[in-house]
């Protein structure tokens, strides 16, 4: 019996230890699968910061690349003569605000060109050069910059135009292509927008009277440099190094944090013992002090005794010898009186 007890005994303690490592299992994988949680809620919160710190970064500082818009002519048609279906020169005036913002970007250079397509047709090959104006006005209607261009189409023999006829003819009949030329023109090469009278307006005027276009656009293109070229022209690697920055400098700073925090509450209880101590002892000095001028004061009284009399006893003391003379006469008075009865 007392072996089966002793069995049984040692089977429970085993168990029991066996629960017990179960249970500081299960705790310390509790506690690192929460504090890896943690560590990867923090590293996703700072790549998070970082990346939106490198997209404000970018869109504060990068201007807009390139910017184009069609533009419409308009001219006077009441003409005297009528030879001459124009009366005036095609004009076109154009903004250079979107949204109420500057398309432009100050201190920064841009290439702005003129788009023509004009058909192949003999009034624009008789036509030759023809000049473009091109006039910057700021908001307050003061000229800014002004530029002229020439420009003409390019020459093509009756033969080179005879055999690309024959050669398009399916398609200039389907209508897939069309007999017409594209001209671009430059109308500034490195055009800097002035901070202190930016441009708002661009007008456009094509000086000749003869002129024939399908349509026209104006693009303007940035020339950038330095570190706006490297962003512009490599943005995957420009935008992983800035990330990259940004997180090692996020994680610098939590790691400084999370140290400080560390050091506080290690050196916290001794400090506040340290301190406790020291008021302690202030106390202790304080109250023996104070304990010192009582006594000093007590032996100071005792050595004067029944000497040290105030103004405030003798006034005191004054009425009850008064008092001792009138019961002494009193009595004397009584004491005569009662030989003589």
């Amino acid at each position: 019996m007392d072996s089966g007890d002793d069995g049984e005994a040692l089977i429970g303690q085993a168990l029991l230890r066996l629960q017990d490592g179960v249970a500081m299992a299960m705790s310390h994988v509790r506690q690192r699968v929460v504090q890896s949680f943690v560590v990867f809620f923090f590293v996703l919160l700072l790549l998070w910061i970082s990346s939106f710190l490198y997209g404000s970064f970018y869109y504060s500082y990068m201007p807009k690349a390139a910017f184009s818009t069609p533009v419409h002519y308009y001219y006077r048609t009441n003409c005297e003569s009528p030879s001459s279906f124009l009366c005036s020169y095609p004009v076109a005036n154009i903004s250079l605000m979107r949204n109420r913002k500057h398309v432009l970007t100050f201190g920064q250079v841009y290439r702005i060109s003129l788009h023509l397509e004009m058909p192949d047709c003999p009034a624009n090959q008789e036509l030759g050069m023809f000049m473009i104006k091109t006039s910057c006005f700021s908001r307050d209607g003061r000229q800014v910059t002004s530029s002229a261009r020439s420009s003409m189409l390019r020459y093509r023999s009756d033969l080179l135009k005879y055999l690309e006829t024959l050669l398009f003819l399916p398609a200039f009949l389907s209508g897939a292509t069309e007999q017409k030329q594209m001209l671009e023109v430059e109308l500034f090469s490195d055009y800097t927008d002035d901070p202190y009278s930016p441009s708002v307006t661009a007008v456009i005027e094509i000086l000749s009277n003869k002129v024939q276009i399908y349509s026209s656009h104006l693009y303007i293109h940035a020339h950038f440099s330095g570190l706006r070229y490297l962003i512009f022209n490599f943005p995957l690697l420009s935008a992983l190094v800035g990330i990259s920055s940004n997180f090692i400098f996020l994680s610098f700073l939590f790691v400084l944090s999370y140290m400080r925090l560390l050091l506080k509450v290690e050196w916290g209880p001794e400090q506040h013992r340290a301190d406790g101590l020291l008021s302690d002892r202030d106390e202790n000095v304080k109250n023996n002090q104070q304990e010192d001028g009582k006594n000093a004061a007590g032996d100071a009284a005792e050595r004067l005794g029944p000497l040290q009399i105030t103004p405030t006893n003798l006034s005191q003391q004054k009425p009850r010898l008064q008092v001792h003379n009138r019961q002494t006469r009193s009595e004397l008075s009584e004491s005569e009186a009662s030989p003589g009865q």
